[in-house]
């Protein structure tokens, strides 16, 4: 799923800054996907290296194709780097997210790989905003995470074009990931096992607790919408029985047709929404001209395709626990 038109300057820019920082410790190893002992895990993007650093701690060594700071979407992978894919003991990654990783995986066919969107479903909250309500991923009757997502794991639903590749805002979504992601490092690394299970478990229990304070913090809202840059936040609405109103679609730098706008103009007023979210790695520039069209704030809700330093945060469970506190003070929580 090419969810954007890759930028070729933006591209090249990232590939070059990443060749400076490519994966040594890949390139260092004898040929069997370790370094000193510890398995060489490569990670596409943010939330996949913070699985694979969580779950093997201490047994393993992890590095990111997508530089801090770089939007995801726009990463273009080397040559150098789709050949230490192919040396790598376990590659962490999400199918449809990063065409250019989809490419170079393909190329380099590493022995293990752990696609994240095999581990739960995907779903296709739209890709069109021009109607009153043309987006979301909300539900109308609250679901509140209730349609039980277990057994999906084996389920490739990326390759359809229309599916939603955020799933790791989603809590129970990413913890069903995390148990994928502990049972490919199980595999890759069968002498550690035990270390992989152990520190699995403790992450899921850490998901399940964020999961529980998402749904005791957002009780007694006197709203259920939120206007956000970009469609990142459908998994989120909907496990939450939220309605999420995206200025653009999954692009978050397409530009709003009027008629998104003035669609926007009436959802604000109706449903008495009193601030519009941007994010830390796109502009903010459509996020702030709606809000002051509308008189409303601004904040931030980080779809946290990556840590900066404008993050409010230092790792996944701090920034959902900001994104949180955003939504609980935008949507009237008590």
């Amino acid at each position: 799923m090419n969810i954007r038109r890759l930028r070729p300057t933006i591209a090249l820019v990232g590939a070059a800054a990443l060749g400076l920082t490519t994966l040594t410790a890949c390139s260092t190893n004898a040929g069997d996907g370790r370094t000193d002992g510890k398995l060489d895990v490569v990670a596409s993007f943010y939330p996949m290296q913070f699985l694979a650093q969580r779950i093997g701690g201490s047994a393993v060594h992890v590095s990111s194709l997508t530089k801090p700071g770089v939007e995801p979407h726009d990463l273009e992978i080397s040559p150098r780097q789709t050949a230490d894919l192919s040396e790598a003991g376990l590659v962490v990654y999400l199918k449809g997210l990063q065409p250019s990783v989809d490419r170079a995986i393909a190329q380099a066919e590493p022995k293990h790989v752990a696609d994240a969107a095999s581990y739960t479903s995907l779903e296709d909250h739209g890709t069109e905003v021009e109607g009153e309500h043309g987006h979301g991923g909300e539900d109308e009757a609250g679901h509140e995470g209730e349609k039980g997502h277990d057994g999906h794991e084996g389920h490739d639903h990326s390759g359809d074009a229309a599916a939603d590749p955020h799933i790791w805002l989603d809590p129970v979504r990413y913890a069903q990931v995390a148990k994928g992601v502990g049972k490919a490092l199980e595999k890759a690394d069968p002498d550690h096992s035990a270390t992989y299970k152990k520190n699995t478990t403790a992450l899921v229990k850490e998901l399940s607790a964020l999961d529980q304070d998402f749904r005791s913090g957002l009780k007694g809202r006197s709203s259920d919408t939120f206007i956000t840059t970009h469609a990142a936040f459908g998994y989120l609405a909907e496990r939450y029985g939220l309605r999420q109103e995206a200025i653009s679609g999954l692009d978050p730098e397409s530009e709003p047709s009027p008629a998104r706008v003035k669609g926007l103009h009436t959802i604000a007023k109706k449903d008495k929404v009193n601030t519009v979210f941007f994010e830390t790695l796109v502009s903010d520039r459509t996020a702030k001209t709606l809000a002051g069209d509308l008189h409303l704030r601004t904040d931030v809700l980080d779809p946290i395709e990556g840590i900066g330093s404008k993050s409010r945060g230092d790792d996944y469970i701090q920034v959902m626990r900001a994104n949180l506190k955003a939504l609980e003070k935008a949507l009237g929580a008590k």
